[in-house]
């Protein structure tokens, strides 16, 4: 399985290929943001991650479609934009969070030149 890191690598891929942005929007998320599982998102960035779930899941979808088809097909490009963009924003602070918790702490200590 797929960390929470390389699932954002993956959509954020998908964000750059050719193509309308809603439809790279709806792959992006239903290919590789959809499945990860709240709890494993840092808590840093877990409500925001949340809330996009729930904005490209609003619209009760019509037959033979999901709800994030239905919902990307309702949006405007502009607004389709928005939320490519708040994925790329939180594939950033992902990778920030991952920097931070990887860079060794740093101390004084005594040289004995005193």
């Amino acid at each position: 399985m797929a960390s929470v890191w390389e699932n954002f690598f993956n959509a954020a891929q998908e964000l750059v290929v050719a193509g309308s942005v809603k439809q790279r929007l709806a792959d992006a998320y239903t290919h590789h943001l959809a499945q990860i599982d709240n709890e494993e998102v840092p808590r840093e960035i877990r409500d925001e991650f949340a809330a996009l779930g729930g904005s490209l899941s609003a619209i009760c979808p019509m037959r033979g479609e999901t709800a994030i088809q239905a919902t990307v097909r309702k949006m405007s490009d502009s607004q389709a934009a928005s939320c490519a963009l708040q994925i790329i924003n939180l594939f950033a602070t992902l990778g920030r969070l991952q920097v931070q918790t990887r860079a060794p702490m740093l101390r004084a200590v005594n040289s004995g030149d005193d």
